[in-house]
């Protein structure tokens, strides 16, 4: 199978990346090395792919550079790049969520339709949820973005449909809730967290602890994209991806606490404009349409993630 992986240098984007290569899948590995944060860290993540094998690397912006001869041959796109975060998304930094998640979702669209791909999985997030009016969320919910990012993840959602009812690819959405694990962007709160178990400084939390989220390790979303781009499903299909049993903040710093042998200092600050407080999916639909379910306790992947950060 021949893929293209956006957003390849990514959290999500890089175990991806490399699953597919280990499986012998031609891969094209995009992405644009946006200095959301540190860039030596973003092409660390790619840089196994430099030993040969095949994965290709591109540095490509997808909302300005040509996109045609990319995705020649493709079969499978999986497009996983765009600009992450809630509460940096207000006001006049819009643009660039603007830019990286409407935009170049659109043109990258718009070639898979050219170039005659066979199928396009696009990666969304429980953000267009916002605060539901019940849990958990199902895909059949209506969507209320409580973020400007969350409202660019639903435009996205909604370009993609309007492709695949116009003839377009086969489309594949899969709505990610708080995935964690290995390589998760620093300024993430488990990243941010294990970071204050091993340096001893505090960890901001804004709220009180009480917030829930929806943790989902990130081999198992690996899975999910995977299924997702070899099961045949009705174009258009939403899925949720989610762990199964959300969890505290307030537990999180206990047990990450308890991992490190020392009590994580916490720094408090008000919540954040943008944030929910709640993040949990029914997993139903998925388990029915591609036989998925998490594979990974929440144990086993914390201890992932904190030996990831204690080689570092």
């Amino acid at each position: 199978m021949r893929c293209l992986v956006t957003g390849a240098a990514g959290f999500i984007g890089s175990h991806l990346t490399r699953r597919l290569g280990v499986e012998g899948h031609e891969v094209s590995a995009v992405d644009c090395f946006r200095p959301t944060y540190d860039l030596a860290t973003k092409r660390e993540n790619l840089a196994w792919a430099a030993d040969g094998g095949q994965v290709t690397s591109f540095e490509t912006d997808l909302s300005r550079d040509g996109l045609e001869d990319l995705l020649h041959g493709v079969d499978v796109v999986f497009h996983l790049a765009g600009r992450p975060g809630v509460r940096d998304s207000w006001g006049d930094a819009l643009a660039p969520y603007l830019q990286d998640n409407v935009l170049a979702t659109e043109r990258v669209l718009a070639a898979a339709d050219g170039a005659a791909v066979a199928k396009v999985v696009l990666a969304s997030s429980s953000s267009v949820y916002g605060e539901a009016r019940r849990y958990p969320c199902r895909e059949s919910d209506l969507p209320r973005p409580h973020s400007p990012y969350g409202v660019t993840k639903l435009a996205a959602e909604h370009l993609a449909g309007a492709h695949a009812r116009n003839g377009g690819p086969a489309l594949v959405v899969l709505r990610f809730f708080s995935v964690y694990g290995p390589r998760q962007r620093p300024d993430m709160g488990l990243a941010r967290l294990f970071d204050a178990a091993a340096t001893g400084a505090p960890f901001p939390l804004y709220g009180d602890g009480s917030q829930l989220r929806d943790l989902t390790a990130v081999d198992d979303v690996v899975e999910a994209l995977c299924r997702a781009a070899e099961v045949a499903l009705p174009a258009g299909t939403v899925l949720n991806v989610a762990g199964g049993r959300p969890v505290s903040l307030a537990e999180l710093i206990e047990r990450v606490g308890e991992m490190s042998g020392r009590p994580i200092t916490v720094e408090q600050h008000p919540p954040q404009r943008g944030d929910v407080t709640r993040t949990e999916g029914a997993i139903d639909c998925i388990r029915d349409r591609l036989g998925w379910a998490p594979a990974t306790s929440l144990s086993d992947g914390l201890a992932a993630m904190a030996a990831w950060h204690a080689d570092r």
